[in-house]
């Protein structure tokens, strides 16, 4: 924001130019709008964020985001906790349950492996799954982590860990989307269709 501008209303626009997919022109309008809001409307947007921050820790079973000690879906007697998904955030685990289809139970990371970032094995949440397993019943691990160098790296640490312990493990299928058009498929997504290709 230029020089003109009263610093608090700068510093303002820079905090929410810090989170993630808000660039500066978008946190300004952000930072205007704070300004037209009504006292109380600030006083219950910045509660909000102090009570989540505050309020909001991880699932003691599956590290998903909760505010209860065990998270409703691990707490959950009808999900199968024979079956786990591995997840790189808590954000995968909403898009899996809005399909409504998944009936297991999931596994948060809080990332995928990185060393070039210096994201390794021990920032992760590897370690809690080793315990989940350890505890027996678990009979498949899918690794749903995300088609890209990182999320096959996690992928394939995460199954050397695993496959010893005589867990099955596998990984999410990727290819066409529903309602693709061939020809405008890249190389890519063509191939990872084909070796996916399925019984009819």
């Amino acid at each position: 924001m230029a020089d003109h501008n009263a610093l608090p209303l700068v510093v303002l626009a820079e905090k929410f130019a810090s989170l993630p997919g808000i660039g500066m022109k978008s946190a300004q309008r952000l930072a205007y709008h704070v300004m037209s809001m009504e006292d109380a409307a600030v006083e219950d947007f910045a509660k909000a964020l102090l009570d989540a921050k505050r309020n909001v820790r991880c699932c003691k079973c599956c590290q998903n985001l909760t505010e209860r000690e065990i998270c409703p879906i691990c707490s959950d007697d009808e999900r199968d906790k024979g079956i786990i998904c591995v997840v790189e955030s808590p954000k995968d685990v909403t898009a899996f349950e809005r399909t409504r289809e998944y009936s297991g139970v999931y596994h948060v990371l809080h990332g995928l492996l990185s060393p070039m970032d210096g994201v390794t094995p021990d920032k992760l949440r590897f370690k809690e799954l080793l315990a989940r397993i350890a505890e027996g019943g678990v009979r498949e691990v899918i690794m749903a982590t995300n088609p890209t160098v990182e999320g096959d790296a996690t992928a394939m640490y995460a199954a050397g860990l695993l496959k010893p312990l005589g867990v099955k493990v596998t990984r999410l299928a990727f290819g066409l989307p529903v309602g693709g058009i061939l020809e405008y498929a890249d190389e890519v997504t063509l191939y990872k269709a084909l070796e996916n290709r399925n019984d009819m």
